[in-house]
């Protein structure tokens, strides 16, 4: 009748089409092979023909006579691991794990790049990877419990991959962020995909894309349940170390993974400033040429000094420029730094538990400086530097460089140690110091012969205070200082920045004395805000009348309330 335009009738938008979708291809069937019409009692299932006419239109029934579109056969489960995001490193950590033989499915949100991950699987030894063209198609691909590794763009790049992926998902499955993320977001993403059974790993992943090719260091953080799936798997495609084994381990409840590999980045931050700073002084104090610097750095490498960021150095040192075919590269290079904010986050953090980093601050605010170029080049219009001093030993000059770059090296390694164990401390996560330094000895940037001493230091002592007192390294230092000394005098005494050299020194007399200023500082501040103070001599908080204007301040344990002293 409604058809015919005699009644009317209102219906609601979806049960209209729901109803159009069903009645369209059974009408068309009708149509087409103008069928016996099949007549059983309403409400009640009817014979088999009845159920065999509607599935072949493409659908089928339940027992309240709904009908439902049938879903289509999806893929068969034959992939070990997923890899979702094939930017640079998913792409070749993908490689990685296809190259050890698991079977891994592939997806990005471009189709193109999936295509070009399994071209290049195939080029490079028909390795077994699969792609997917859909989020979909992506999970239905992998073996339960699904493992999916995701290295996208960190924030909500990742919250919106997490809530594509878990639709499909289900209780025991698996999910692992391998980006540099902010600890807390880890922590968030963890509650929300708890109450569904997903398990969630924020995996720090450590060594460029050459690392995630050839192995990197891996820092995972999650369920303990959630990293027995996964170490079959990445302790084969971590970095081999022969004395160590593969750099990976269990580092801790979800957010410590996440925050061994900020305070990573932070090291690496401070180390790549103190080379910096050490090419400065050999550069413009001692004249060097980049070649003959190139031949230092490799010299330096054969020594305590060895590591992945020295053999780099010698190696940017002594390119030569394609461009223009003179000179070296390095030369041509804007001195401009950029930064993508893990080791803001790690300052940020170590202020936040008070934790002093002051070389790695310094390698941050290097980097700010460095950025204001325009400023720069108008203030050395300006701004006069000291006279050059023209008594220098070169010989001297780079052996006592040497000594105060490892020395340097060693006090940026202490300020991590130390924020990670007041993490670790606040948060309840337990943190092994000598596994993250082993975790550290092979396929990242900051990997160095250094690690394997740093290692063994905190192996002998777990409850190790501070780096620095640990008889070897004391040892060290000690021997070390003078000429630690003479390079930070006389790179400031002829106008050579060295902020970081100079942050870790200061932090090493810091730390080394009994006794500091700070009593005058606390002095100062109970004189103008009645902050009061503590005594050497007694126990207790105290105020003092220091002139006849000042009052009593009453109570003082109230007067302190919220007052924070980190010993």
């Amino acid at each position: 009748d409604v058809c015919q335009g005699s009644q009317s009738a209102f219906v609601r938008d979806d049960e209209l089409r729901r109803s159009w979708e069903i009645l369209t291809p059974l009408l068309q069937q009708i149509d087409a092979q103008k069928p016996q019409p099949i007549v059983y009692k309403m409400h009640s299932r009817g014979p088999q023909e009845a159920d065999d006419f509607v599935s072949q239109a493409g659908y089928v029934r339940n027992e309240a006579y709904q009908y439902y579109k049938k879903k289509e056969q999806g893929p068969k489960p034959t992939c070990d691991v997923g890899l979702w995001g094939l930017a640079v490193m998913g792409q070749n950590f993908a490689l990685n794990m296809a190259s050890h033989g698991f079977t891994v499915c592939v997806g990005n949100r471009s189709p193109a790049k999936v295509d070009n991950t399994v071209e290049r699987a195939k080029m490079e030894g028909d390795l077994p990877i699969v792609g997917a063209k859909s989020v979909e198609t992506f999970v239905a691909h992998l073996k339960k419990p699904r493992k999916v590794i995701i290295l996208v763009q960190a924030g909500k790049p990742v919250d919106d991959t997490i809530a594509n992926l878990a639709q499909h998902m289900e209780d025991g499955d698996c999910i692992v962020d391998g980006g540099n993320e902010w600890y807390p977001n880890s922590v968030r993403r963890a509650q929300l995909l708890e109450p569904r059974g997903i398990h969630f790993v924020g995996m720090g992943i450590s060594g460029g894309e050459e690392g995630a090719r050839n192995g990197p260091s891996l820092m995972p953080g999650g369920p303990r349940e959630a990293y027995d799936m996964l170490e079959p798997i990445v302790t084969k495609c971590a970095a081999q170390v022969d004395k160590t084994g593969p750099c990976v381990g269990y580092l801790g409840p979800i957010g410590s993974g996440n925050y061994v590999k900020m305070v990573h980045n932070g090291i690496e931050y401070g180390d790549m400033q103190l080379i910096a700073e050490v090419y400065d002084i050999l550069r413009n104090l001692c004249g060097m040429s980049n070649k003959d610097m190139a031949q230092l750095f490799e010299k330096w490498n054969k020594t305590e000094l060895e590591s992945y960021l020295i053999e780099i150095t010698s190696k940017c040192l002594a390119k030569d420029d394609d461009v223009t075919g003179k000179g070296q590269v390095l030369d041509y290079i804007l001195d401009k730094t950029g930064m993508k904010g893990t080791g803001r986050w790690t300052i940020q953090e170590a202020a936040e538990k008070s934790v002093a980093a002051p070389t790695m601050a310094a390698a941050l605010e290097t980097r700010f400086l460095s950025g204001r170029k325009d400023e720069r080049d108008a203030a050395s219009k300006v701004l006069a530097a000291p006279l050059a001093s023209l008594d220098i030993d070169v010989n001297e000059v780079t052996q006592d460089l040497r000594m105060a770059l490892y020395a340097s090296k060693v006090c940026s390694y202490a300020q991590g140690l130390s924020l990670i164990k007041a993490a670790s401390e606040e948060h309840n996560w337990g943190i092994d110091l000598a596994e993250c330094a082993r975790l550290w000895t092979g396929g990242c940037i900051i990997r160095a012969t250094l690690l394997d001493k740093i290692q063994q230091a905190f192996s002998s002592n777990p409850k190790l205070a501070n780096l620095l007192v640990d008889s070897s390294f004391a040892a060290d230092m000690n021997m070390r200082q003078r000429s630690w000394r003479r390079v930070v005098a006389l790179a400031i005494s002829n106008g050579i920045a060295c902020p970081s050299l100079c942050g870790s020194l200061t932090y090493f007399d810091c730390y080394r004395r009994a006794r500091l200023p700070a009593n005058l500082t606390q002095a100062q501040r109970d004189f103008f805000g009645g902050h009061t103070y503590e005594r050497t001599d007694m126990p207790g908080r105290f105020h003092t009348a220091w002139t006849d204007a000042h009052k009593d301040i009453g109570d003082t344990n109230q007067r302190v309330e919220g007052e924070t002293l980190k010993t």
